[in-house]
């Protein structure tokens, strides 16, 4: 991690505001860079005179629609008829094909509040574009929704930076538990999800089993 920050640092003092945009881009789409260590930096460099505070918090903004963008686009591109026939194979454990409708129903009906609520989640802000391009909301709304989230994420991370001067470092030592704490539990979701589609299947196998001959003589 002090490896990251040190590199999150130099980029940031090298090419100023556009770096904390290219940073956040980077973080919707690769989740391990977190935006809780690059924007209260840049709260601070704004703090100490070596940013501008408002263009920081535009290309943080701009940067997060970059990223969330190019996930848009690959969940549009892959669609939703495509992943519903990628869950009826057999050899996809992941989920299946009434998780998967059971999943868009929830998405079609609470969306919005999905993709707004889903910025401020650690993983989760960048997992939340794919099914809004899976669903092909329409751009301008992901967009808006997407924007305001995303802006208000990272005024506050920026704010408290620059609210804490040099002591920004802080809010990575209690960020970083809570973040962790959020990969754990969706991993834990993941593994629930494998072990009950093998079920699921290891049912399916044993229904469609024929009878054996004592059985059917009986």
């Amino acid at each position: 991690m002090t490896t990251l920050t040190d590199r999150v640092i130099d980029v940031i003092e090298s090419i100023g505001e556009v770096g904390v945009g290219l940073l956040i881009a980077l973080e919707t789409i690769l989740p391990p860079i977190p935006s809780e260590v690059i924007l209260p930096f840049a709260g601070f460099a704004a703090h100490d005179g070596r940013l501008n505070v408002v263009l920081a918090w535009v290309c943080a903004t701009l940067g997060s629609l970059v990223g969330a963008l190019v996930l848009y686009g690959l969940g549009l591109k892959f669609s939703y008829e495509r992943l519903h026939h990628l869950a009826e194979r057999r050899w996809f454990f992941l989920f299946g094909v009434r998780d998967l409708e059971r999943g868009m129903r929830f998405f079609d009906d609470h969306g919005s509040l999905v993709v707004f609520v889903g910025r401020f989640i650690p993983l989760i802000r960048s997992i939340v574009s794919v099914p809004a391009g899976l669903d092909a909301m329409p751009l301008p709304r992901f967009l808006a929704l997407t924007a305001a989230g995303s802006g208000l994420w990272n005024a506050v991370f920026i704010g408290i930076g620059y609210r804490l001067g040099a002591d920004y470092d802080v809010v990575e030592q209690y960020m970083g538990p809570v973040s962790k704490g959020v990969v754990g539990v969706l991993a834990l979701v993941l593994v629930w999800l494998v072990v009950r589609r093998l079920r699921e299947r290891a049912r399916q196998a044993a229904d469609e089993t024929p009878p054996t001959q004592d059985a059917a003589d009986r």
